[in-house]
């Protein structure tokens, strides 16, 4: 490691001067840094930016760029649905709607007793009449959690039913930006997890590594109004086939990787499972996909801080060898991992393909060093 060479003055009533100093000079240096906040941070493959560069476009506006509608088709033939959109993103909730929010389940599921309570059926003038339904799988706060497909037969069977509905038609949307982690989870196809549901829409992005754009499908009729809709809020893209051919990529190379992304997130929460830490916490038994959520199990340690803490860099740590390995034509560098923590009481990290093995080798010796940091310093606060 190289020796760090420094001139400052000694101030004999702060003696901590000189530890600030050191570690905002090592924060500077250029370290080896894991990011592990979101699979938005993705990035496309070489493969994907070859294909942008080759593909055959056209006026998607008109419906004539030949790449895009590949992708859409593409879509159909996975989802078995009537008609697919690609569209930029997948987050565009613009509607004229009052909400009504369930609380969810530690597994992302929800209570169909408490959505049968809270489903205006009737013809009352004093309130909206229930329309849609909107379940997400994976479930991305519920640390990735897959819908058991139980749960998701037994939803479908409330909503379809006249009788349980007071006669009114209930539509069914899932969003399903990770639904592929979650085919990848069940060994299941995505046809069979939207099945029922009169529209789905997924992410290219995130874990699918696309730099950007969403597939909407439901039927012929409902996709003609979102194409629409589509272009009244500015959507129109032209010669979008640019982006689609990235997406291409993506459903045809990525997906089967998806189970690398399990394999690794899986291998971070054993590492802190067997840490038996009494302040940190992790549900390892319910590590379904690429999502993984560590507890603060002491109200004395906020995720923000766990989370400033894996970012920094430390002249201890470096002294203890909390580095990457001495590597040939690689200079040894202090480790950075970048996880999600705001206000909550978790921090989460999510995988995506640029995710390594190394990396995952790297982040664990990190989490490791500062679980036990944490773990030391407030034994040392009880006995003080």
């Amino acid at each position: 490691m190289p020796k760090l060479y420094m001139h400052f003055k000694f101030n004999k009533k702060s003696p901590k001067q000189k530890v600030i100093i050191l570690d905002t000079f090592i924060m500077s240096l250029p370290h080896y840094i894991v990011d592990m906040r979101s699979d938005t941070v993705s990035s496309p493959t070489i493969e994907m930016r070859e294909a942008m560069y080759t593909a055959a476009v056209g006026d998607d506006v008109y419906g004539e760029d030949p790449t895009v509608l590949k992708l859409e088709q593409k879509s159909i033939d996975l989802f078995k649905k009537e008609a697919a959109l690609f569209v930029p993103t997948g987050a565009a909730q613009i509607a004229g709607v009052q909400l009504t929010t369930i609380q969810n389940r530690t597994d992302g599921t929800f209570c169909l007793d408490e959505l049968q309570r809270k489903m205006h059926l009737y013809d009352d003038c004093h309130e909206p009449l229930t329309s849609l339904i909107v379940v997400e799988n994976t479930h991305n706060m519920c640390g990735g959690k897959v819908l058991p497909l139980r749960w998701l037969d037994e939803l479908v069977s409330i909503c379809k039913n006249k009788e349980m509905t007071n006669g009114k038609t209930i539509a069914l949307h899932m969003d399903g930006a990770r639904v592929f982690n979650a085919a990848q989870y069940l060994n299941e196809s995505v046809a069979r997890i939207a099945r029922d549901f009169d529209s789905i829409c997924f992410c290219l992005s995130k874990g699918l590594s696309a730099p950007v754009g969403s597939v909407l499908l439901g039927s012929k009729t409902f996709i003609a109004e979102a194409r629409r809709l589509r272009k009244v809020l500015g959507g129109g893209m032209r010669q979008c086939g640019i982006l689609a051919a990235a997406g291409l990529v993506a459903l045809e190379k990525i997906v089967p990787l998806l189970p690398e992304d399990h394999r690794r997130t899986r291998r971070i929460a054993q590492a802190i499972n067997n840490l038996r830490s009494s302040n940190f916490n992790v549900d390892l038994d319910n590590v379904h996909t690429n999502i993984l959520l560590i507890h603060m199990m002491n109200p004395k340690i906020s995720a923000s801080s766990f989370g400033k803490r894996l970012a920094e860099v430390t002249q201890k740590e470096l002294d203890e060898n909390i580095t990457t390995t001495d590597e040939v034509g690689q200079e040894i560098q202090g480790i950075q991992l970048k996880v999600s923590s705001r206000d909550w009481s978790y921090a989460r990290i999510v995988l995506y393909n640029q995710i390594t093995d190394k990396d995952i080798e790297y982040a664990i010796k990190k989490i490791e060093y500062v679980i036990q940091e944490y773990d030391r310093n407030l034994v040392l606060k009880k006995i003080h």
